[in-house]
């Protein structure tokens, strides 16, 4: 009995730790993400300044609108930095890991998806540059900003939700679910 409970505490300890090593990659797969768009939305910030100053017509809503565009970038990269940095990863258990996980991955599909109404909102705003009398500067300088962020936040999003995808396949795939014999239990292993 007692080499039973051992072997039950020994494996139950063992793929704890498994699914704690999925979580630490994931959350440094989406924590390296955010210091991508990050660093994207500091760039954008600073060039947007200095254009949104130095420019004038189509050029300067250009810059004017990737200054503002980047300042929500940049909060969402901070806020998710700092929550991932201030969670405890032993609070979770096997499935809200999991589900953590998977959230995660679909949040990055959604975002693909909605980058693209943002890539066609910027070519709708060109579009109305044409024939609109009152601002067709501002609506052309905003179009093509709202273009590149967009076309930028696809191919981000798009590549998180691939890595974090492929992250979960390659553990899926390493672990080994088989039924004991006798039916009064499921035995785990995880291929290194």
């Amino acid at each position: 009995m007692f080499v039973f409970l051992f072997l039950a505490a020994v494996s139950s300890s063992f793929s704890q730790g498994i699914y704690r090593n999925f979580q630490e990659q994931s959350n440094k797969n989406n924590a390296s993400g955010m210091l991508v768009l990050g660093g994207w939305a500091i760039t954008n910030i600073a060039t947007g300044a200095i254009g949104w100053s130095n420019t004038t017509g189509t050029e300067k809503y250009f810059y004017q609108m990737n200054f503002m565009w980047n300042l929500v970038n940049l909060g969402i990269a901070g806020y998710s930095l700092n929550t991932w940095e201030n969670i405890n990863p032993w609070k979770f258990n096997q499935q809200q890991i999991m589900e953590r996980h998977i959230k995660f991955e679909n949040i990055y599909l959604i975002n693909t998806g909605l980058d693209v109404v943002y890539a066609g909102t910027g070519f709708l705003l060109r579009h109305l540059s044409e024939s609109s009398q009152k601002r067709p500067d501002l609506l052309m300088g905003y179009g093509n900003s709202i273009i590149l962020q967009g076309g930028f936040l696809f191919l981000f999003d798009g590549l998180m939700y691939v890595i974090q995808r492929n992250h979960k396949a390659r553990f899926i795939k390493n672990l080994d679910l088989t039924i004991v014999p006798n039916g009064a239990g499921i035995h785990l292993t995880h291929s290194f």
